[in-house]
């Protein structure tokens, strides 16, 4: 294929800006449209599994990563009383041939962001474009966008046209007009850091409870202003029934009265739940949503990658990882395919079906679910190693590793998406 083709990628999250550098790699000349003016380190804590870093790791940034992210090398389920559950180790620790890197979003985002200007030049990202609609009947899509720094209105018509503008994606929306909100299972996080060492052996992520009630922590690094340690937590909680509305505001500051009571009697094993929630800065609620998988994601030559396609629970630490092998996967088929259209039906097909089946595992509670097992089989009594095998525990743990694309023996194997020029 032409490396000359016009390529606009609408939305500059982790998505887009690595599918912006991985089409670079491979000799195209991309441009991210961005809707928000001024950019800034906004979020908490994500980890990228290996075989997304092995991705990044192939565009040549994975020393830099180790230096703003933090290597995860354990895992350990708890019950809401202490007890562990389940560990297995991370990463490297666990024979990957790659880390596992927890990273706080904004700072992987504002990283990929200084990468795509280094790289591809400044004039390669436009901010501030918003897009209000989108057409694809022609033989080009057709992009009505709005700038707001001059408040003038502009249309492109690009070559291809990649959707990576997130949950509440308007290229998702031109393409199904009547889908509605994103679906929530009744479940509120609430998120931060706090400025405290990570427990449990210092690179551990820890997982407690049930999924009605859960806590969750793993450091990402240090704070790159104080220097102080950065822990990443949340707490989750079930607060209405499944068919509920979800709420309307999606990112707002969380109040510690609303959830911190549940938790109040939870501290075990150096791990104490309520002084790390005070230690806290600000708390962020969120709705726990996602949406159901879709049967198609090309239209034309306009197609869907990241949360845009297949926005899934926070369960597995998946969704970012997603997000970066789609935009690895389609620059690799479009460097590999002869035309726009063959290259955008072989992406979907490696990628619709793989990662729908991780949204439909993630609802079933994804690895999680050996808490709940646990938690109700041990009230009718008797030791946690008899209710639940060791056997069964590993079994849940490979599976969804297994569906989600990271056994380790598999993906040492496999060959990574890396293209080149021409």
């Amino acid at each position: 294929m032409q490396r000359d083709i016009d390529i606009a990628i609408i939305g500059g999250g982790i998505a887009g800006l690595t599918a912006a550098l991985s089409l670079h790699a491979a000799g195209f000349h991309p441009t991210v449209y961005e809707s928000v003016a001024v950019p800034a380190p906004l979020g908490v804590g994500i980890n990228l599994l290996p075989h997304a870093v092995r991705e990044l790791a192939e565009l040549g940034l994975l020393d830099e990563l180790r230096a703003i992210g933090f290597e995860i090398h354990d895992l350990n389920y708890l019950t809401a009383g202490g007890e562990l559950v389940w560990h297995e180790p991370r990463g490297s620790k666990a024979g990957y041939n790659w880390p596992q890197i927890a990273i706080h979003r904004g700072d992987l985002q504002m990283f990929l962001l200084a990468k795509v200007r280094e790289r591809l030049g400044p004039q390669s990202v436009r901010l501030g474009h918003e897009l209000r609609s989108l057409e694809v009947d022609g033989p080009r899509p057709r992009a009505h966008l709005h700038d707001r720094e001059s408040d003038s209105d502009l249309t492109i018509t690009p070559d291809l046209l990649l959707g990576s503008d997130g949950i509440h994606s308007q290229v998702r929306r031109a393409f199904y007009p009547n889908e509605g909100s994103p679906l929530w299972n009744g479940i509120t996080l609430w998120r931060s850091t706090a400025p405290i060492d990570a427990p449990m052996g210092g690179r551990a992520m820890i997982w407690a409870g049930t999924a009605a009630q859960k806590f969750v922590a793993y450091p990402i690094g240090p704070d790159p202003v104080t220097g102080a340690p950065r822990l990443n937590w949340i707490c989750d909680l079930k607060v209405t029934e499944v068919d509920s509305p979800p709420p309307r505001d999606w990112n707002k500051l969380g109040d510690r009265a609303d959830f911190l009571p549940r938790f109040a009697d939870w501290r075990w094993n150096g791990v104490d739940v309520p002084a790390i929630v005070e230690a806290a800065g600000p708390i962020y609620e969120f709705p726990m949503i996602d949406r159901d998988p879709l049967p198609q994601w090309t239209f034309g030559q306009a197609t869907l990658l990241g949360d845009a396609a297949h926005p899934m629970y926070p369960i597995g630490s998946n969704g970012a990882t997603q997000s970066i092998i789609d935009a690895r996967v389609l620059s690799w088929h479009l460097a590999k395919a002869s035309s726009i259209p063959a290259a955008l039906a072989a992406y979907e097909s490696d990628r619709r079906e793989a990662t729908a089946g991780i949204v439909m595992i993630n609802r079933q509670k994804g690895p999680d679910q050996v808490l709940d097992l646990a938690a109700e089989r041990l009230k009718a009594g008797g030791a946690l190693a008899s209710v639940l095998p060791h056997a069964e525990r590993q079994e849940i743990a490979d599976l969804y590793k297994k569906i989600a694309g990271f056994d380790p023996a598999t993906l040492n194997a496999r060959p990574s998406f890396s293209v080149r020029p021409d």
